[in-house]
């Protein structure tokens, strides 16, 4: 150690740290400014009962009764002067004084220094000076220290003011020893850092699952970005193909050349808009991802116990992943089919705008490199999809009664009190969701007499007869009719009678997208009703048709 560090610390005040002021000695040979060690004790008077007044030594926490009377150490302060003399000066850096933000020293009067470490046994936080006696003095061996905390107060119990060191798995927090004595008694309790340890456990496996689809969503990612580059270089290559071959035979066909390349364009700003819009996202949720891990990583540091599991459960839950763990890929060459049928119709200069024209059209359409995942195998598989329906009031007959808030439809007797609505059955017992259904999707409907379970395309007619209104009787909408015993299916007013277990919970499985639309019995099994398999040109709406005076159907909660 330095000369200049050495006269520093021998003169300098252990609680200001700065140099003597009017130096005063105490009995345990520890020497302070006469204003700080005043200071000091009518802070401890302040804590104390007149009976129980105790007045310690800062440094080496030796006790004194009474209050000491200290004079001034004429031969200490003649040393100091003697030292300012030669421009020595014990004030620190700038920087090793609290700011906002710093956990300060308890220890230090005015003028704080930042603390360094806190005592979980003290209650209190130390700079780097008053912390020496808890490395210095065998009597503070025992003591917890862990990085400055501000929440001291967090750790103590506020009832019997001990510090809060078990944990009470009955109720779920952090309790002292006496409360295990009284409100805690006979609860399941643990030392908070056995149940520290646990928790730590449980968020390392946490961390582990959110980095494993980091790296899947980053591989994802990278795929998708190949597949953008192959889109449109098949489109490149289908757009290069077909216009040499529309130049051939420029003269008849110059308007159909051009709506190729229209259509070819159109779908390959929609694929690559798809493929990119599901890249995006998976790159928000890679970036949200990495700061939960962040979050858990920061938390998992904690030494604090009691800070780290009354923080613990505040943690969000680590929600479903908004993808599949694989991308799927459509194997096709994407445009190529397009270029064949070009050719096809330059071969067939006749055909074309009977035959040709149409199949053009469908292989363009048909480029759809994103494929949907297969039908869930069981009710968890399909509650993974599950979406919260309501009804529109905007859309229900005035002879249904709407409740539950408006997830349920009574037939009534009378007529019901609602505002008039262009959209608005009149013609048939019906009513509409609210939510548009894109996507995948999955609903179950607990049905209590004659009741339709159907969806339709908003363009459905509202007013008019069961021809153009009623579920199932037109192109625009598609039911499942149950009945007692049995049940039907219905789209475009055609009739097919199903067979199968009766059940008054009727589940719906939409993947809109690869156009299928599942029925099934739902009880302790799910059994498969009727299958749809079509193209959906709108998104849809869900909707039920009552058939008699108090038969009901209500949309369940499932989330």
């Amino acid at each position: 150690m330095e000369q200049d560090q050495l006269d520093r610390e021998t003169f300098s005040c252990l609680i200001c740290l700065d140099l003597l002021k009017d130096p005063v000695t105490t009995s345990c040979g520890h020497s302070y400014c006469m204003n700080c060690i005043k200071t000091h004790w009518d802070e401890e008077e302040q804590k104390r009962e007149e009976r129980e007044r105790i007045y310690s030594c800062p440094q080496c926490r030796e006790t004194f009764i009474p209050r000491p009377v200290l004079k001034k150490n004429t031969m200490i302060a003649a040393l100091v002067e003697q030292l300012k003399k030669t421009g020595l000066q014990a004030a620190p850096a700038d920087h090793c004084y609290a700011g906002h933000g710093d956990v300060a020293c308890d220890v230090c009067t005015g003028r704080k220094l930042k603390a360094i470490k806190t005592c979980l046994v003290c209650l209190a936080s130390f700079c780097e000076k008053h912390l020496q006696p808890h490395y210095d003095s065998a009597a503070f061996k025992k003591h917890k220290l862990v990085e400055p905390s501000k929440n001291l107060q967090d750790n103590i119990c506020s009832k019997h003011d001990k510090l809060l060191e078990i944990f009470c798995r009955t109720d779920q927090k952090c309790i002292c020893y006496l409360c295990t004595m009284d409100e805690h008694k006979g609860h399941d309790t643990v030392s908070a850092a056995a149940e520290r340890t646990e928790r730590q456990r449980e968020l390392e496996e946490r961390r582990g699952n959110i980095q494993q689809r980091i790296q899947d969503g980053e591989k994802d990612v990278k795929l998708l970005q190949q597949e953008v580059e192959a889109i449109n270089h098949s489109a490149d290559k289908a757009e290069e193909d077909s216009e040499k071959i529309f130049t051939e035979m420029i003269r008849l066909l110059q308007k159909r050349s051009s709506e190729v390349k229209q259509q070819i364009r159109s779908q390959q700003e929609t694929e690559v808009s798809r493929v990119k819009d599901v890249q995006e996202k998976l790159e928000q949720e890679i970036t949200e991802l990495k700061r939960k891990d962040a979050e858990l990583e920061q938390l998992s540091h904690t030494e604090d116990h009691s800070q780290f599991l009354l923080n613990y459960p505040s943690l969000p839950a680590l929600s479903e992943s908004t993808h599949s763990s694989r991308i799927n890929i459509r194997p096709l060459r994407h445009f190529e089919d397009v270029t064949a049928a070009v050719s096809e119709l330059r071969d067939k200069l006749q055909d074309v705008l009977r035959d040709s024209w149409t199949n053009i059209s469908l292989m363009v359409s048909e480029v759809d490199v994103l494929l949907s995942g297969p039908e869930p195998k069981s009710r968890a598989g399909f509650l993974r999809y599950s979406c919260e329906i309501t009804l529109d009031p905007n859309t229900v007959h005035t002879r249904l009664l709407l409740s539950e808030e408006n997830r349920k439809v009574t037939l009534m007797d009378q007529r019901q009190s609602y505002s008039s609505h262009p959209d608005k059955f009149t013609g048939s017992y019906q009513v509409l969701s609210r939510e548009s259904l894109t996507g995948r999707c999955y609903w179950e409907v607990e049905r209590c007499g004659i009741v339709d379970v159907a969806v339709a395309y908003k363009t459905i007619s509202r007013a008019g007869g069961k021809k153009e209104c009623g579920f199932g009787f037109n192109d625009k909408s598609w039911a499942l009719v149950c009945q007692q015993n049995r049940f039907g299916s219905r789209h475009n007013n055609i009739w097919t009678p199903i067979s199968g277990p009766d059940s008054s919970r009727v589940g719906v499985y939409l993947d809109h997208r690869a156009g299928i639309l599942s029925f099934y019995s739902v009880s302790e099994t799910m059994t498969l009703l009727h299958r749809v398999q079509t193209r959906f040109t709108e998104p849809l709406l869900a909707g039920v048709w009552v058939s008699y005076i108090e038969d009901s159907a209500e949309f369940c909660k499932l989330l």
